[in-house]
């Protein structure tokens, strides 16, 4: 396929917040193929796109979103195929292998992992000449950046379709290097786990530390609060992979299942 050619057959192996959230912005624009591990999932992924869809008017078209089970019938026509499943290495490879067997040889294959080395998941993938590290944010609906990390293998085609795909999606394009945590989460991480330790060193409620950071350095959402939105057990994951220590306070949360917004509690309690 040419690179001039002006739309992909996009193809998302995943059925969590960040897959259903990329078919949804996807669907804008043409049909789109999400694959699901289960019949189950595949009702909470349709729910979930219908969700995402509906915060945006006629702009967003569930419709346009076909679920499958089948990861061979399913995926065999798309033509850029972006995996976002778990941030497991071994997870990953497997996926990629039963790919593999079953993309056209001219598909782009994305990953969507925010820690893992793209380079090692691009020979992984058989295929690194075409692969790319897809980072995407959540919510993927409102958030405009996307990291594009490429192994050294990759051709000059598949730098130029990944940015012509995160153009189709209406989001900014930046290439960072592949290195752990790229340039969002390696900065990141390090200030949102010095806010918990500040915390609890000083005896100040999350709200109040929060508050601080919101209106005297006019950050959308205080530190605490993102944590709990991206998951207690997802940023610890991520603090880990990227070799930066995790606060005691964070590792307990865990322990007791408050892992935040989705659980109910975290730092804050939810409703």
């Amino acid at each position: 396929m040419s690179a001039a050619t002006p739309a992909e057959r996009l193809g998302i192996v995943g059925s969590g917040t960040i897959a259903c959230g990329l078919a949804a912005c996807a669907a804008r624009h043409g049909e789109v193929t999400l694959w699901a591990r289960s019949d189950a999932s595949a009702e909470r992924a349709e729910r979930s796109v219908a969700k995402v869809c509906s915060k945006f008017a006629d702009e967003l078209r569930p419709e346009r979103v076909r679920i499958t089970t089948d990861l061979g019938e399913g995926l065999e026509d798309r033509t850029f195929v972006v995996e976002a499943v778990a941030e497991h290495m071994d997870t990953k490879v497997e996926l990629f292998e039963n790919l593999r067997r079953r993309l056209d040889d001219g598909a782009v294959l994305g990953t969507t992992t925010s820690s893992l080395p793209v380079a090692t998941l691009a020979l992984a993938s058989g295929r690194p000449e075409r692969f790319v590290g897809f980072h995407v944010f959540n919510p993927v609906a409102r958030m405009e950046l996307i990291e594009l990390a490429f192994p050294p293998q990759a051709a000059p085609e598949t730098r130029m379709r990944a940015h012509a795909v995160a153009a189709m999606l209406e989001k900014r394009a930046v290439e960072v290097p592949d290195c752990a945590g790229f340039v969002v989460n390696r900065l990141l991480f390090p200030f949102l786990f010095d806010a918990v330790r500040f915390a609890e060193e000083n005896g100040m409620a999350p709200a109040d530390v929060d508050a601080c950071m919101t209106l005297g350095a006019g950050h959308p959402m205080g530190p605490l609060a993102l944590l709990d939105y991206v998951g207690l057990d997802v940023s610890m994951a991520i603090g880990e992979s990227l070799g930066v220590e995790v606060p005691e306070r964070v590792r307990a949360l865990v322990a007791e299942g408050a892992v935040g917004k989705k659980a109910g509690r975290g730092f804050y309690a939810y409703d």
